[in-house]
């Protein structure tokens, strides 16, 4: 539970609308996201290993949109026919709602973080 607390509030409270916009366009920001994110971490583990694997793969996920990428292999693998359809900001087709899509992709980009972390917590 303490690791949920520490990545909703690191990565939602903490962070700011400029960060929101601009990490996927400038690394400065994205390391200035990836850095405000950890702080909370440090209540969690003293392990600078663990606390700078977290902070090195959140910036790089959120820089290059790696969830988008990941749901969009997924749903290509899943629908090897129609891959195409998949290459959109999402990584869904176009037919699937907006409001699915972003969310979807937004619940995979937590889910990377969360195993990440715990992994970090867990073993380094």
């Amino acid at each position: 539970m303490e690791q949920l607390i520490a990545h909703l509030f690191g990565d939602y409270v903490l962070q700011t609308s400029h960060m929101a916009e601009h990490k996927v366009h400038s690394w400065p920001v994205a390391i200035l996201h990836a850095f405000v994110y950890t702080l909370p971490f440090v209540f969690l583990t003293q392990s600078p290993v663990a606390l700078f694997v977290m902070f090195s793969t959140h910036a790089v996920i959120d820089r290059y949109r790696l969830a988008h990428w990941v749901v969009m292999a997924k749903n290509m693998v899943g629908d090897i026919k129609h891959w195409r359809n998949y290459r959109t900001y999402t990584g869904f087709a176009d037919n699937t709602p907006v409001w699915m899509s972003v969310w979807l992709v937004i619940i995979t980009d937590n889910t990377m973080h969360i195993f990440i972390n715990y992994l970090s917590i867990r073993f380094l």
